[in-house]
């Protein structure tokens, strides 16, 4: 049987929603890529993933963001008695890594010295907000299912993989992939401190590398600044380009006019989830023809 792979890039709050949604109009349509041998997460797409390796129906989830009583507000919530961070060097800093002007790691470290030093709310505190996404779990363990997040040491530039073998603890691990310098915390996990895996790329899709059919959905990167998202397209490209040559099928979903408009200009506001869900939502129904036929068994 082929095996197939789901990758969930990042997108803040606005991306979680409109992942959510595009998944719930494909399976509405008969195409439930939640059925699938590995799902990897980056930073949004990690809080997706998760949900779906612990079972949660797609339609669920989708169902809880478009609801008045959607808990994507919370973790930014707590941010309001804070001073404002300045992102313009971490920007600056990340387009200077995708473009590749100097080691990618060695600016990643800069990134990750600075995320350590920006004053956020507690490691503590961020991982309770996230809390919601573990009602189901009844012990806090990693899910049965081969699931991956991403994350990236914040003092070295490594780039990181947690699975349940990884010796992370499944709270730890997605707070770690979630943590967008300058917002949340680095994470400690073993002694060591770690932040979003989006700061190494926003897919990390090539992890997908050797499955036969790969679907990759990418939010971030197709708005804002064009030369930052030209940037971060040419990355998703290579990545792209890597799974093909190893012989895997590979389709990509990127948001299309409506769900643009719907995500506004910060993906970060937890106020536009509802709306990116819901073109999520038209979105996934007008996609599935093109999926029907290599997601099947």
């Amino acid at each position: 049987m082929a095996k197939r792979a789901l990758i969930l890039g990042s997108g803040g709050p606005v991306g979680i929603g409109w992942e959510a949604g595009l998944l719930a109009g494909l399976a509405e349509a008969g195409v439930d890529l939640s059925d699938t041998d590995y799902i990897v997460g980056t930073s949004a797409g990690s809080i997706v993933g998760l949900q779906i390796a612990m079972g949660k129906a797609i339609g669920d989830l989708a169902a809880s963001i478009l609801s008045e009583s959607a808990p994507l507000s919370r973790p930014l919530s707590h941010l309001s008695a804070l001073p404002d961070p300045d992102f313009t060097n971490f920007i600056d800093k990340m387009a200077e890594a995708i473009a590749g002007k100097r080691p990618a790691r060695e600016v990643r470290v800069e990134i990750g010295k600075w995320a350590i030093g920006t004053e956020t709310i507690s490691e503590e505190m961020f991982i309770a907000v996230l809390g919601f996404i573990f009602n189901e779990l009844v012990d806090g363990g990693w899910p049965d299912r081969n699931f991956a997040c991403t994350a990236v040491d914040a003092l070295s530039g490594e780039f990181v993989v947690w699975n349940k073998d990884a010796g992370a603890s499944i709270r730890r691990a997605i707070a770690s992939s979630c943590s967008v310098p300058g917002f949340f915390p680095p994470i400690t996990i073993n002694g060591r401190r770690y932040m979003d895996g989006g700061t190494h790329s926003a897919t990390n899709a090539d992890l997908a590398k050797g499955y036969d059919t790969a679907v990759v959905l990418a939010v971030s990167g197709t708005a804002g600044d064009p030369e930052m998202a030209s940037q971060f397209r040419a990355q998703l490209d290579n990545e792209l380009a890597i799974l093909r040559e190893s012989g895997t099928q590979v389709e990509l979903l990127v948001p299309d006019a409506s769900s643009i408009r719907a995500f506004g200009p910060n993906l970060m506001d937890p106020r536009n989830a509802a709306g990116a869900a819901e073109a999520g939502l038209i979105q996934g129904s007008a996609e599935a023809a093109t999926l029907r036929g290599i997601w099947s068994d």
